[in-house]
Parts: C-alpha cells; structure tokens; sequence
C-alpha cells in the first residue's frame, strides 16, 4: 500500500511538473507573440486619447473604462473565437477581412487628414455646439471601439501567426491571454496620460517647490501632448491600414505595391548609414501612411461624393 501511494504521488508530481512547464510555455509564447504586435499596440495607445479629448476630467475614466471593456468584449468575444474558427476551417479568409479592416482605418485617417485641411465635416466633432452630451459621449465612445476592433484584429492575427503550430487549446490561451495583457497595458497607459493634467494640478498645490515646478510644467504640457496624440492618432491610422493592405497584397501574390514599399525603404537605408534601421523603418511606416491616405481618400469620396453617405446636413 505504502508502494501504491508513493507511486502515486509520483504521478501527481510528474503531472504537476507537466502542467507547470505547459503553463510556462503559454506565458513565453504569449510574451513572443505580444511583442511582435508591438507597432499596433502603440498605435492603439496613441489613437486612443483622441476619443476623450474635449470631456470634462470627470468623464475622463468613466469614457476610458467603457472603450476599454469593449475591448476585452472585442478580443476575447469576438476576435478570439473568430480567429480560431477561421484557422481552422477558412484560413485563406483571414487576410481579405484584415485588409477591409485596414482599409475602414485608413479611410477613418483619411476623413480626418480632409476634414483639417478644410473639407466637409462628416458627423459631429468637437468643434460643433454639442446639444445632446450623453449622445455624443455614446457616439464617440462606439468609434473607439470600432477603431480598436480592427486594432485588436491585427494584434489577433499578428498573434495567431506566431502559434499557428500549437494545438487549439494552447492556441486559445495564448490569445486570450496576449488580449487581456494589452488591454490593460493600452487602456492603463490612456487612463495616465488623460488624467496626467489632475496629477500637475495636485503637485503644484504641494508646498516643495520641486513639487510645484513639476506640477506647472505638467498642467501646461498635457493639452499640447494630448494634441500631439491626436495627430499621432491619426497618423497610426494611416499607417497600420496601409501596411495591412501592403502586407495583404504581398500575402495574395500582388507584390508590386510591396516591393516598391521596400524598395524605397532600402534606397533610404543604404544612404542614412548609422542610422539605416531608424530611417528604414520611418520611411516604410511613411510610405505605408502614405498609401493609406490614398486609399482612404478614395474611399470616402466614393461614399461621400458618389453615394452621399454621411454628409451633414447644411443649417
């Protein structure tokens, strides 16, 4: 009897040690994988501010908190079961739907870039009289979510990719797992730079005038900063959609667009010397905008000039 439990035990051990590994190997590949989306989650992070630009700071985190459980909502109810039953049963789907996805972006970047240089308005913005707060809150709260559904799609894919050899249930965890650590890595970083103005209001209060100093230079720098994500913002757009539409020709067997891309990015390279991985790597991430604001561009004069979808109406 003795022998039968120590033998047991042994089992038990050897299992444990089993599953230990396994769960190891899950928080590596989730950590490998993640890092790989690492452009988009930076994206995401700077398109994010915009959304709750112009609140009032009580309404700050309450916004911040909402886009983020949509978020989860969009990776882990949406994003992760879809991932997994397209690689599955329809993996050749997979690229076609990133890149409507990376098109809805650029198009988003897009209607930004003409709206600033003075074309028509599509939809309320914070330059308008706001006359039902609630609703545009609801409104602005909604195109966050939209935008950070095709942002999450692309870290999916870019993590899916990296684990496509595992099973289905490792496959699962790693995903899940890379979903909810960049949820609250974004949503946690947007939370602090929003309310970094309430932590300067609070230093310059406090009687070190180090304190103090600090204090004033983050109230006066957070508007300009928030200003500057914005634009970050909306270059991300551009940027991410027209990469995944280069990625995505590239992907089907259209490589022009593409080898132009790296063409271009290697011409930069072999004359920045020293600096040819900084350059490179701008120079692409800029042809990539550059192709996502042309396509963007005919996409909303196709749906605002053609189809007159989403003009607003003359008072």
């Amino acid at each position: 009897m003795p022998g039968g439990l120590m033998a047991l035990l042994d089992d038990v051990a050897v299992i444990a040690r089993a599953a230990a590994a396994s769960v190891d190997d899950v928080g590596i590949a989730a950590a490998r994988a993640g890092s790989k989306a690492a452009g988009v989650v930076i994206d995401d992070a700077a398109v994010t501010p915009s959304y709750v630009t112009g609140f009032t700071p009580a309404r700050e985190l309450p916004i911040i908190a909402q886009i983020a459980k949509g978020s989860l909502k969009n990776k882990l109810l949406i994003l992760l079961p879809a991932a997994l039953l397209l690689s599955a049963f329809l993996p050749w789907a997979i690229t076609p739907i990133l890149m409507l996805g990376g098109l809805y972006l650029a198009y988003e970047g897009a209607e930004k870039v003409l709206e600033k240089l003075g074309g028509e308005k599509h939809g309320q913005t914070l330059e308008d009289p706001i006359e039902d707060v609630a609703e545009f809150e609801k409104q602005r709260v909604a195109g966050a979510i939209r935008t950070d559904l095709i942002l999450s799609a692309e870290i999916m894919a870019i993590t899916l990719a990296d684990v496509s050899a595992e099973s289905l249930t490792t496959r699962a965890l790693i995903l899940a797992l890379v979903g909810l650590a960049i949820t609250v890595l974004v949503y946690g970083a947007v939370a602090l730079i929003v309310k970094m103005d309430d932590v300067g209001l609070h230093l310059a209060q406090r009687s070190s005038a180090t304190a103090r100093r600090l204090g004033d230079v983050l109230v006066h720098a957070m508007p300009k900063l928030l200003t500057v994500l914005s634009f970050i913002g909306t270059i991300a757009m551009l940027w991410v959609g027209g990469g995944i539409i280069l990625h995505g020709l590239e992907e089907l067997g259209v490589h022009g667009p593409s080898d132009v891309a790296h063409a271009i990015q290697h011409a930069v390279e072999e004359a920045s010397g020293a600096l040819s991985g900084v350059s490179g790597w701008f120079t692409y991430a800029a042809v990539s905008a550059l192709v996502g604001l042309v396509l963007g561009s005919l996409v909303a004069f196709v749906l605002h000039k053609v189809l007159g979808i989403g003009l607003k109406k003359a008072h």
